[in-house]
């Protein structure tokens, strides 16, 4: 009689006949064909009886009996689906052991030599909570994969059809947003940790960007934005403005007199204030305009009140008024200077997520025409100019400068010395990118004065504008989350018929758009208090009026929900024989491909009234995974499998020659149809920085051509001593450094 079983360990354990029963009762709990509790006592016993001469058996031999019995009772269904258990249980072993062999490469692998722990450039792997984080993610993704998602897109993922985004995070939370900062600051806010009150200066509001973006980032796994960063820097330089006018005012009375009278500045700042106009006393670009005119004539008349009230002489109060305002100028000048170049050094070093990463950020900004709009835009681009210490090129905050004729695109626009000073500044630093409010799908929701209704992007791509349920704006809002199809595979298996690609092609539409359905209902059910911050501060659009135990399912109508796109050169090729760059008619079934998914995801917008979109993807860690996931299966196709990594989203092949004005030609006109992101890049050689006309004629060209979101790439030298990044031709601009290697400054070049 059976008395032990021995595991797939080796491991021996006492023989449980109820184990047998709940295998056979689980693969009798759905289907057709049904088993009685006796059938099922029955099969067991007879199980038993197979084994009457033996003390042990092995796992495996039981589950072959219990197969063999079913079907001789003829439960065959029941059969098959026991067969099904045995295959999951199997699988979920073998996922079990490819976790233990992650964990250990996560442990000990440097990460130079580990492709999983080079996956998110903003994360340090070698660092212990980057470890701990990266440790976090591939626990998920296994839970996940093995126990929770539906095996029709399990499957599809794990063949490489589609690509789930960050799937380690499909149970927490979702992907990104656009921080309206002015809604944020106004009255104060809290991290968790303590509350902040309104800040009332642009050394306060620079601080308290980085801080929104950090505390953000916490509740997020996507990038964080702030969509319109000039409109809200401008309220922290007219507040510092007015502290420096009454500091300047305190100073020229106590100088003047030779007392002790306003030594105090809080009593000062009380009176000078009760008799000044604020509203007329703001910072001007030059003393001698209109605006600085108004101003000096406020001061005039608050220092005559005071001295009047005090029985002081008034006779220079005006001439002291200029003065003032003068010097009051100066200091919000350097004062904002300060603040932006702290702001770039913070971006770059806060940690978010216990430590384990720098946040992923980006800033818009541009279309403010205030002076104090222009003077943040102005000192934001020196700052970036400038680099970090050691003259490095600063990763983060990705600077996007938004163009809009009228503001900043023509000469003779207010802004129009600032597109200029963007583009000597990206010569230099390949930032700012540039979004185009000129694009009619961008126009469209412009409305003049109103900061939000600026399109704006995540830095990578990402974008938001229209809005079933809600307001059509930038900010406040973001991504749930987005879904990549693998096109190049669906035209390599449609062997070049092109009706059976659209009818796989549909097939993982439908799919994609399913599982970001599933996704969603998982995270709907989650409540503010789980997003402190995102939430619990009303950073998300409609979220302030929730309370903390409110479910958040209502304000993701805000949000967009994306299906993505890789390698359509790659399938153009599979399907035609050419790419887009080089073949008009490949052209056309390209935007046939990419229009036929705008044209889905805006049906889904119209049945299920939710903000359906079509993404060409960004992520190049997916671009290789699907590379080398089709040549494993389908080995070398000249054109489609034969390089590391398969072109993203629309892009032309960077390998492929071609003329700028017809690459921007090509892709424009994809822009137009992936509502949920796109950008598009031009490569220069040499040093842009000697032909900044060269650079601004490549922006117009791709502004003309209604191109909506574009950046320029050119080499970028790293010193490897001192770090320093930019152009270095025969020594290093920071620390002089000449070596010498056959007579040539050796210098790693870095990839733009």
């Amino acid at each position: 009689m059976l008395k032990t079983v021995t595991k797939r360990t080796g491991f021996t354990v006492p023989y449980n006949r109820e184990k047998i029963y709940r295998a056979i009762e689980g693969a009798n709990s759905d289907g057709k064909q049904q088993m009685t509790a006796k059938d099922i006592d029955e099969v067991t016993s007879q199980v038993e009886w197979d084994f009457k001469d033996r003390e042990n058996v092995s796992v495996e031999e039981i589950q072959d009996m219990v197969e063999q019995e079913l079907m001789k009772y003829d439960f065959y269904d029941i059969a098959k689906r026991y067969i099904m258990y045995r295959q999951r249980h199997t699988e979920r072993r073998k996922a079990q052991q490819h976790l233990m062999e992650t964990y250990q490469d996560i442990f000990f692998a440097p990460a130079e030599d580990s492709d999983l722990k080079r996956d998110n450039a903003n994360i340090n792997t070698d660092a212990s909570m980057g470890i701990m984080l990266k440790l976090g993610a591939e626990g998920a993704k296994h839970f996940v994969d093995n126990y929770v998602l539906d095996e029709r897109f399990a499957a599809a993922d794990k063949e490489n059809y589609i690509h789930i985004h960050d799937k380690d995070f499909s149970l927490i939370t979702f992907n990104c947003c656009q921080i309206d900062l002015l809604k944020l600051f106004h009255g104060g806010f809290s991290t968790g940790h303590g509350f902040l009150r309104e800040p009332n200066s642009i050394r306060a509001y620079a601080s308290l960007a980085c801080i929104a973006i950090q505390s953000n980032q916490n509740d997020m796994f996507g990038g964080q934005s702030i969509n319109a960063f000039d409109y809200a820097m401008a309220e922290g330089v007219r507040k510092s403005f007015r502290k420096a006018v009454v500091d300047e005012a305190r100073k020229s009375v106590i100088y003047r007199f030779e007392e002790e009278l306003f030594l105090k500045e809080e009593p000062f700042k009380t009176e000078f204030q009760a008799v000044m106009d604020l509203d007329d006393c703001l910072y001007a670009e030059q003393v001698d305009s209109e605006r600085g005119k108004r101003g000096i004539e406020a001061i005039g008349r608050a220092l005559t009140a005071i001295l009047t009230q005090h029985g002081k002489p008034t006779r220079d109060a005006y001439l002291d008024a200029r003065s003032i305002y003068r010097l009051a100028c100066a200091d919000v000048e350097e004062e904002t200077h300060q603040a932006m170049e702290a702001l770039i050094h913070n971006f770059n070093t806060l940690h978010s997520r216990a430590g384990a990463q720098v946040p992923f950020s980006s800033i818009n900004y541009g279309m403010d025409t205030s002076p104090e709009g222009r003077l943040a835009t102005r000192e934001t681009l020196n700052a970036i100019w400038a680099g970090l210490g050691n003259g490095e090129t600063a990763i983060f905050p990705i600077s996007v400068f938004q163009l809009k004729a009228g503001v900043n695109y023509n000469q003779g626009d207010p802004n129009y010395d600032l597109f200029l000073q963007a583009c000597k500044t990206s010569a230099k630093r390949l930032f700012p990118n540039f979004v185009n409010i000129d694009a009619p799908y961008n126009l469209q929701y412009y409305k003049p004065g109103k900061y939000n209704s600026c399109v704006a992007t995540m830095g990578c791509r990402t974008r938001v504008m229209s809005n079933v349920n809600g307001p059509e704006e930038s900010g406040s809002r973001g991504n749930f989350s987005f879904t990549t199809i693998n096109l190049p595979k669906l035209a390599i298996e449609a062997k070049g018929d092109k009706k059976k690609f659209f009818e796989l092609y549909d097939h993982y539409i439908t799919l994609c758009h399913d599982y970001l359905l599933e996704r969603l209902h998982v995270i709907e059910q989650k409540h503010v208090y789980n997003y402190p911050f995102l939430m619990g501060q009303g950073v998300w659009m409609d979220s302030e009026k929730l309370k903390p135990t409110d479910s958040i399912k209502d304000v993701l109508k805000h949000a967009s929900y994306s299906i993505g796109f890789c390698g359509l050169a790659e399938c153009l090729v599979a399907l035609t024989g050419k790419h887009h760059g080089e073949s008009e008619a490949a052209q056309k079934l390209g935007l046939e491909i990419v229009g036929h998914m705008r044209a889905r995801t805006d049906a889904y917008t119209e049945a299920e009234h939710r903000n359906w979109s079509t993404f060409g993807t960004p992520a190049e860690s997916t671009a290789g995974q699907f590379q080398r996931a089709n040549r494993k299966k389908y080995g070398i196709i000249p054109g489609v499998t034969d390089r590391p990594y398969m072109t993203n989203s629309s892009h032309v092949p960077v390998y492929y020659p071609i003329k700028a004005i017809d690459k921007i030609r090509i892709e424009a006109p994809y822009h137009a149809l992936e509502n949920a992101g796109h950008i598009a890049y031009i490569e220069m050689d040499g040093d842009p920085t000697k032909n900044v006309k060269a650079f601004e004629a490549v922006v117009r060209a791709m502004h003309d051509a209604d191109m909506g979101y574009f950046s320029i790439n050119h080499p970028v030298d790293r010193d490897p001593v001192c770090g320093y990044t930019g152009i270095i031709e025969n020594e290093c601009p920071h620390c002089h450094r000449r070596e010498i290697e056959h007579g040539h400054l050796v210098v790693p070049r870095m990839k733009a």
